[in-house]
């Protein structure tokens, strides 16, 4: 049996006092790729945000990389993000330095101390995403697709059980969001999970995967045939 990366059983997601998403239960096992597809405004953010502690899981129960989602503390929150990699639609890449300091910045900020360990690192990550050339410049001397590949490395530098990006391809045209999803699948065969939130069926159809659909507050697995 795979082991489960993710779990949740009943599951009720709040923004605020309003109740987005119902009734949720379902699981991830280790090394799966899963789409979550919705359309705008169905709760896909606020789903994710549930995950790395950004919202609290007010009713019903989660795990995720062994931390209790009910249970999660003001102060859990910055160790269960280390063990999850989390990539954003807009980047979120410091724009005053280079694409070398933006991930030397993550791994200061976790607590990295060897100089050596660190430049190793970056160097695997950047290699891992295509743009190992590319440390000394700065996000704006860069392409949209560059730049999110650089936002998929910076969420690979603590090695994360789990990795959840949130419409990672929303910006970005239909070549260059191709282009990301190969780097997303490459990361996916060397053994990471990924979920992935998009309302981007193309890619779907191109690299079909399990997929979790958010319709109405509830999230169905939708059955994908191959062919």
């Amino acid at each position: 049996m795979s082991e489960t990366i993710l779990e949740l059983k009943d599951v009720a997601v709040f923004q605020k006092e309003s109740l987005v998403l119902n009734n949720i239960s379902l699981d991830i096992k280790k090394g799966e790729f899963v789409y979550l597809i919705g359309k705008t405004g169905s709760g896909k953010s606020s789903f994710m945000k549930t995950l790395y502690g950004d919202l609290p899981l007010r009713k019903g129960t989660g795990h995720i990389v062994d931390f209790d989602l009910t249970e999660l503390k003001e102060k859990d929150i910055p160790f269960l993000r280390r063990k999850l990699g989390i990539v954003f639609q807009d980047f979120k890449l410091l724009p005053d330095r280079n694409i070398y300091n933006n991930l030397l910045f993550v791994l200061k900020a976790t607590g990295w101390k060897d100089q050596d360990l660190i430049d190793k690192k970056i160097k695997e990550v950047l290699e891992k995403v295509g743009m190992k050339t590319k440390g000394f410049k700065f996000p704006h001397q860069v392409s949209g697709g560059e730049q999110q590949r650089i936002a998929i490395g910076r969420a690979l530098l603590n090695d994360p059980e789990l990795i959840l990006a949130d419409e990672p391809t929303g910006n970005l045209d239909p070549q260059t969001s191709v282009e990301v999803m190969k780097v997303l699948q490459d990361i996916n065969k060397a053994g990471r999970t990924i979920l992935m939130a998009t309302h981007d069926y193309a890619l779907i159809l191109k690299f079909p995967s399990k997929t979790l659909k958010l319709d109405g507050n509830r999230v169905f697995e939708v059955i994908q045939r191959a062919g």
